[in-house]
């Protein structure tokens, strides 16, 4: 059937741009991820999106296409797993995802860590994870506990397919977003995302709520999904279609910095393996972003 009739819809301008409905995102996603569209029209779907914007329908329905296509993580039927989706990386503070999810793993959680670069010069947490002597892993079909560190392509080649138009029109398309929001594994999770800016804290809220997903939402460190180690961001949980705050965002002038290393993969390495081994502090917004999401993790 071809999507150039969505196209027609979505691509009116700003202004006129209609937005199709949660089965029609469905059909829309599913062609494109299994690659039945042309570079022309994917050209122009990603454009299109970019201007008019994704509506929380329509991105419910680019994950039912997404979900009933990827591959996923091995369930783990004794405990839920907390999916951290590391897209951004860092560019002037350190990348501290992989601190997040190391601590997780310390109280016993099973964490899966997925992500890919998406834009150029910038440290990735999987280059960090990498300085730590960590890989990703080949076969998620087997049972594991722990760190799972899964690249984007081993889930979904076409969805990073879709990332990658980035680097060729240095535009976001709904892809950057449905990363943040998927569930990679069979069985429970928590998902653990970010924001950047203001209006995606609204319409990652609202996506969560309509399909009820378990999630924790914070505006992160450059996008990442970890609390910024300066200041104590607001902190969401959502389960069953409802919203909780359970951290107020910290507010007025900064008493103290925390020392943090540079940006770099290495010297982030070695300044987590020091806190993992008690020879630095845990900055404390990071400390209570842990403690709240094992708080979650009690009610699922």
């Amino acid at each position: 059937m071809g999507i150039s009739h969505y196209i027609k819809e979505i691509g009116r301008g700003k202004d006129g741009a209609r937005a199709i409905d949660r089965a029609q995102a469905a059909d829309l996603m599913g062609q494109l991820l299994d690659g039945q569209v042309s570079d022309l029209e994917l050209g122009a779907f990603c454009l299109a999106m970019r201007i008019k914007g994704e509506t929380p329908e329509e991105m419910a329905g680019f994950l039912d296409a997404l979900h009933a296509r990827m591959n996923t993580l091995a369930d783990d039927a004794s405990q839920t797993t907390v999916v951290i989706p590391c897209y951004n990386g860092a560019r002037k503070l350190p990348a501290l995802a992989p601190l997040l999810a190391m601590l997780l793993v310390q109280q016993g959680v099973r964490v899966c860590v997925h992500g890919t670069a998406t834009e150029s010069g910038r440290t990735t947490s999987f280059d960090v994870f990498a300085a730590m002597g960590l890989t990703p892993l080949q076969d998620i079909r087997r049972d594991s506990t722990g760190l799972n560190l899964v690249a984007t392509e081993v889930l979904s080649p076409a969805l990073k397919k879709l990332l990658d138009v980035r680097r060729m029109v240095n535009l976001r398309n709904p892809a950057h977003s449905l990363v943040k929001l998927m569930n990679p594994c069979k069985g429970r999770a928590l998902i653990v995302s970010s924001y950047t800016h203001p209006e995606y804290a609204v319409s990652m809220a609202q996506t969560f709520q309509l399909t009820q997903a378990n999630a924790f939402l914070i505006r992160g460190t450059e996008g990442e999904p970890v609390a910024d180690a300066r200041r104590t961001p607001q902190m969401d949980f959502f389960h069953n279609g409802l919203t909780q705050t359970v951290q107020a965002a910290q507010t007025g002038a900064l008493q103290s910095l925390p020392d943090l290393p540079n940006a770099s993969a290495e010297a982030t390495a070695i300044y987590i393996h020091e806190v993992l081994q008690h020879k630095r502090e845990v900055p404390a917004p990071i400390a209570l972003q842990v403690q709240h999401i094992l708080q979650a993790l009690k009610s699922l």
